[in-house]
């Protein structure tokens, strides 16, 4: 498959600006901040849990290269299509060394670090509004798609949301006022199995430790 295609699949969308959450008209500059942001949502360290973490991590650093390259992205911005055959989308290229030449200082502390600040910010909000709007109030899009957001971040995500819409910055779409309950009660267990996983992991060296001990 091609490079839009690979979007669609693992985004939702083929647009390489929506993937990185970016507009059209945006400078190299906010181009490069919204890859950095995507990309820090989807790195192998930062979820180890999705399996497709590492083929979007991939993904989104073809998009990047890309959208930075001048003439690539006139062609793209002009007809809508991405050279596959140009060396900025071939296969084998080593794209999380590409993102280290990039963002050479950023380590899984750093990663942290963004998600302390990022948490609670007006970026934040930003980005949660626009969310909103893109999956048309669908909460489990929203969640899925928000950057440093788990599943027990509903209540708090919600809240901003709510917020928004008492204030009159966002439209009370019923799939966000009216949600079927079942998937409300599905994203629960899923916060309960990802409680009782961490859980698990936390205790079961604990308990090999005790056994060694005896």
């Amino acid at each position: 498959m091609g490079l839009l295609e690979d979007c669609r699949d693992l985004f939702g969308s083929s647009d390489l600006y929506e993937v990185l959450g970016v507009p059209l008209s945006s400078s190299e500059a906010e181009v490069r901040r919204g890859y950095y942001k995507t990309s820090l949502q989807v790195h192998p360290d930062r979820a180890p849990q999705d399996p497709q973490a590492t083929s979007k991590f991939q993904t989104l650093g073809k998009v990047y290269a890309v959208l930075s390259v001048a003439e690539q992205r006139a062609v793209y911005d002009e007809h809508g299509i991405v050279d596959e055959e140009s060396d900025t989308v071939k296969e084998g290229r080593d794209w999380d060394e590409y993102w280290r030449l990039l963002f050479p200082k950023v380590t899984l502390q750093d990663i942290v670090n963004f998600e302390q600040t990022y948490n609670g910010s007006d970026e934040e909000q930003q980005d949660l509004l626009r969310l909103y709007r893109d999956c048309s109030g669908d909460m489990d899009q929203i969640l899925d798609s928000a950057l440093c957001c788990g599943p027990d971040d509903e209540p708090r995500v919600r809240h901003i949301l709510q917020a928004a819409i008492d204030g009159g910055d966002l439209p009370a779409l019923r799939a966000f006022t009216h949600e079927n309950r079942r998937k409300k009660a599905a994203r629960k267990r899923k916060v309960s199995s990802v409680i009782n996983n961490q859980y698990t992991n936390l205790i079961r060296p604990i308990r090999n430790l005790s056994v060694k001990r005896k």
